[in-house]
Parts: C-alpha cells; sequence; structure tokens
C-alpha cells in the first residue's frame, strides 16, 4: 500500500527533490561508515590507529599528518573514481528528466556520483563539498579547482600517501579537497553556496508555478541530519509529498511516506507501482 501511494505522489509531481545521504552510495558498493565499526571495517589500519571517523575527518591532519591526510581522502578519491553507481541513480534521472517544473539534488555526498550519471551539475547541491575538487591548506586564494589530472598514490600496507601531494596552484603549499570536515575553519564554502543560490531560485520558481513537488529521501540517517531536516522542512513549506527510503530510520511525519529498505531496492520498488512512468 505504501509503494503504490509513493508512486502516485512521484506520478503526479511537477518537481522532484532528491535527497541524499551516505547510504545512497552503498548499493554501489561503497563502505558504511556507519559508527566506528563500520569505518574501521573499511579502514583497518586506522582502527591500529584508534582514529574515529571524526577524528580523521579533521583538517588538522594536513598539517601535522599529511601522508595520513591524503592516505585516507587519496584512498576515497581513488574509490569513488573507480566506483560505477548503481542502476538506481539513472532510474531517478529518468524520473526527473520528466518533471514539467524540473528538478533538483541536495546531498551530503561527496563523491559526484549524481554527475557521473548524468545528473545537470547545475542542479545538484552538494552541501558538505565535494571531494573532486580542491583547496589551498592555507587559504592562500579563494581558488577551489577541479581535481581532474590530479592523482595520490597510496602505500597500502602502511596507509600513507606518496609524495608528491597535490599542491596549491597559487603558493605550491599543500593542498586538501574542498569538504566540509569536523572543526573546519577553513573549508572555502562559495562552491556550495553558489549551489544552494541556485536550489533557492528554483524554490522560487515552482513555488510561483504551484508546482506538484514530490521528495524522494535516500539514505539519509540522524546522526548528522542535515538532509533528513532539509527533505522534512521543505516537504512542509511547499505541501509536497515526502517518500524516505532508509533501511533502519525510516519513521517520516504524519501524512508523508516511507519505504523500510536501502536506497536500490527502494527506487526499484517505486519502479514496479510506477509501471509506465518515465520509462
Amino acid at each position: 500500500m505504501g509503494d503504490e501511494q509513493a508512486a502516485a505522489a512521484v506520478r503526479s509531481a511537477d518537481a522532484l527533490l532528491i535527497t541524499a545521504g551516505a547510504g545512497m552510495g552503498v548499493d554501489s558498493g561503497l563502505p558504511d561508515f556507519r559508527g566506528n565499526e563500520g569505518f574501521w571495517k573499511a579502514y583497518p589500519a586506522v582502527a591500529k590507529l584508534g582514529l574515529s571517523f571524526a577524528q580523521l575527518a579533521n583538517p588538522q591532519w594536513f598539517q601535522n599528518n599529511p601522508k595520513l591526510a591524503w592516505a585516507f581522502y587519496g584512498h576515497r578519491l581513488n574509490l569513488y573514481r573507480q566506483t560505477q553507481p548503481h542502476t538506481g541513480f539513472n532510474t531517478l534521472l529518468r524520473w526527473a528528466d520528466k518533471m514539467a517544473a524540473g528538478y533538483f539534488v541536495f546531498t551530503s555526498n561527496v563523491d559526484g556520483h549524481f554527475q557521473k550519471v548524468g545528473f545537470d551539475a547545475n542542479r545538484i547541491v552538494e552541501c558538505h563539498g565535494s571531494i573532486n575538487h580542491f583547496q589551498c591548506v592555507e587559504n592562500c586564494t579563494n581558488e577551489i579547482w577541479n581535481a581532474v589530472g590530479e592523482n595520490i598514490s597510496i602505500d597500502e600496507k602502511n596507509f600513507h600517501a606518496c609524495e608528491p601531494f597535490p599542491k596549491c596552484h597559487q603558493c605550491g603549499k599543500i593542498a586538501r579537497p574542498n569538504i566540509l570536515m569536523f572543526n573546519d575553519f577553513s573549508w572555502l564554502h562559495q562552491r556550495s553556496h553558489e549551489q544552494e543560490k541556485r536550489f533557492a531560485d528554483w524554490l522560487i520558481s515552482i513555488k510561483k508555478r504551484n508546482a506538484r513537488l514530490a521528495v524522494i529521501e535516500l539514505g539519509a540517517g540522524t546522526a548528522i541530519a542535515t538532509v533528513r531536516h532539509t527533505s522534512e522542512r521543505i516537504a512542509e513549506n511547499f505541501h509536497g509529498k515526502l517518500i524516505r527510503i532508509n533501511p533502519r530510520e525510516f519513521d517520516v511525519p504524519d501524512q508523508h511516506y516511507s519505504l523500510d529498505c536501502g536506497a536500490l531496492v527502494g527506487i526499484q520498488r517505486l519502479e514496479t507501482a510506477l509501471v509506465d512512468f518515465a520509462k
């Protein structure tokens, strides 16, 4: 019953907002950093150091131990580049392209996988930044550059990055990913803020059109609830319908819908219920 109601909300929508957290990438084979056990399973060398995700995902390491910092972020960059996004991304794009009032993506993921499958880069908000873009550790410039052509070699046995590390184009000092880390006061936010401005303009446009909005949220947990709060706030403010897809934290406000499963299975369940929509 829930699948049919959720599918009906998508079918009748004029505009689609896709919101996604870390759970969106699990079906692509990306590691689940849920809790220290999940993080340490993905990075056993870090488990030996006794560092949590929050401790390691800190800009201080680029100053104090760049070999360790770039081992972690370089490994992730290489992994995200090599990984093919699961087929659910393509299904979502087909639905999004059918919307008369357009679509937007709001994600806390830094992997760039929505762009990789063909979502319009101008219709995506990466609220925590992107691993595919770099900035200077010293903030000698406000430049944020695309990391295409930047390569990081990792000594997997000892879990450290091999020099040379990525360098700032201006001052020649070490670069870092343009990702919002913990205790991060040097993250350059201009790129994400420009994305948020385009998102705000889109929301104004669908408001003016009285467009019917569907919000599909995938794999967004409560530990860092930015994505969940965004989904609920916009669904409420725009009188839209929220469809929350989550295998564990699937509670949803009244009058909205939830599917208690992973992202890919949830998309497939909706696709089955939608029948001939956007084929």
